[in-house]
């Protein structure tokens, strides 16, 4: 736990020397902040101590931002070589997988805790639901975490960022509309097997309040998959 703890320090610390943490934490309280109380928003105007708009615009802002962050875990350095250098050290491919995703999970936290003024303001508005919001927050780091293990995986089969950031919103979007339109379409098992795969079902389940563990499991599910394949594309480059 130690070494996955210096290689997340590690990480962190070249996202913030290079400014790519703050600029995409900046980015994203501004889109969010914009659209939760500027545009199109539902709080002032209907008068509820609610943040569901919130979550509604952090759900599509993440699926966005997050792949932009992952796109340079594993994809500049073996570019640059520097994870034959890096995986010479005594350290396992998983404890640097771990380290690379809970660097990006840690600035998914930052980005979100910086948002919780939005809490204190609505609940001086009027009569905040703390369970909801709470389990709203939840589903919002389950699914960044299931999107960053699918982010890690297409940086670790390509050396080229952008390939590796436009590959992982191709597969997210399979998650995140895709399937839900799938099963619209169909019926029967093939309907329901389209619908447990439509994140949105998931996450909406957890916004509205309601924690089951189902929905837990599907995004772990993603993320130790995302994960579990970036393993497997760095133990091929020692077969190599």
């Amino acid at each position: 736990m130690r070494t996955i703890w210096i290689l997340t320090k590690k990480e962190l610390r070249g996202y913030f020397d290079s400014l790519i943490a703050y600029v995409m934490i900046i980015l994203f309280l501004g889109f969010s902040g914009f659209f939760t109380w500027l545009y199109g928003s539902d709080i002032f105007f209907l008068g509820q101590a609610s943040l569901r708009t919130f979550f509604g615009i952090a759900y599509w802002t993440l699926f966005f931002f997050i792949p932009a962050l992952t796109m340079r875990s594993l994809s500049e350095e073996k570019r640059s070589g520097a994870i034959e250098l890096l995986l010479t050290k005594p350290i396992s491919d998983w404890q640097l997988i771990w380290g690379k995703f809970l660097a990006n999970f840690l600035i998914i936290v930052i980005a979100l805790a910086l948002t919780f003024p939005y809490v204190i303001t609505l609940a001086n508005i009027g009569n905040l639901d703390g369970g909801a919001v709470f389990l709203g927050y939840a589903g919002l780091l389950l699914m960044s975490a299931a999107y960053i293990g699918i982010g890690i995986f297409t940086s670790s089969i390509s050396q080229n960022q952008i390939v590796a950031f436009l590959f992982a919103l191709f597969i997210g979007l399979f998650f995140h509309v895709i399937f839900g339109v799938l099963a619209s379409a169909s019926t029967g098992w093939l309907g329901g097997l389209f619908n447990y795969l439509d994140l949105s079902v998931h996450f909406e389940s957890i916004s509205r309040g309601v924690l089951d563990t189902k929905d837990v499991i599907y995004f772990l599910s993603i993320m130790f998959t995302g994960l579990y394949l970036s393993v497997i594309s760095l133990a091929k480059r020692n077969l190599n």
